[in-house]
C-alpha cells in the first residue's frame, strides 16, 4: 500500500509500505494492505512505519526515528487519516 504523510510545511513521506500503526484518539491501530476504507482522527503519539526500504528527503529526515532497517517512527501532536484503495493519506500537525 502507499503511505503519504503530509504536514502544513511539506510532504514528509511518500512510499510503499508494509504496515502503518497510528495513534488514534481511542488507542493505536494498525493498517495493513487491503484494509477496509477508513477516516479517523489521530491523537498525540507515534506513527510507526514498516517498509522494505526508506528514502527520506534531507529536509525532513531528522523528524523520523530509526527503530531498525524496516521500521521508523514519527512523533505527531494530532492529525487525520484517510485510507481508500490501498492509499493511506495522513495529515499531521
Amino acid at each position: 500500500m502507499i503511505l503519504e504523510i503530509v504536514s502544513p510545511e511539506a510532504t514528509l513521506f511518500s512510499a510503499e509500505v508494509t504496515s502503518v500503526t497510528l495513534p488514534g484518539v481511542d488507542g493505536s491501530f494498525q493498517i495493513l494492505n487491503n484494509h477496509a476504507p477508513i477516516v479517523s482522527i489521530l491523537g498525540k503519539g507515534e506513527v510507526k512505519i514498516t517498509a522494505t526500504s526508506f528514502n527520506f528527503a534531507k529536509e525532513v529526515a531528522y523528524k523520523f526515528k530509526k527503530v531498525n532497517d524496516q521500521n521508523y517512527t514519527l512523533a505527531i501532536e494530532s492529525g487525520t487519516i484517510e485510507l481508500k484503495d490501498n492509499k493511506v493519506i495522513v495529515l499531521v500537525d
